[in-house]
């Protein structure tokens, strides 16, 4: 089977992560900082099922299925966390 086509795949999921961290690094609001990081916790997840399909390899898919799970769970905790703060 021919994977020639995922390389620029995975290149431009990459490419991708470049966006949010520029907005983590750039912006001061809390807020704007915690979805870049969500967002950043998303595409490192789905970059590693594409990598566990090139290889073969469940066991790295089964640990980016989990970060998929838990990561944006504990987003959405310390989001909550943050909003009993301001308050």
């Amino acid at each position: 089977m021919s994977t020639a086509w995922l390389e620029p795949l995975q290149l431009g999921m990459v490419a991708a992560l470049l966006l949010p961290i520029l907005v983590a690094c750039r912006n001061g609001d809390v807020w704007h900082r915690l979805a870049a990081l969500a967002s950043i916790s998303t595409k490192v997840a789905l970059l590693m099922l594409v990598v566990s399909v090139v290889r073969d390899d469940w066991m790295v898919g089964f640990v980016g299925v989990i970060v998929l799970s838990v990561g944006n769970a504990a987003v959405m905790l310390l989001a909550h966390l943050l909003r009993g703060t301001d308050r």
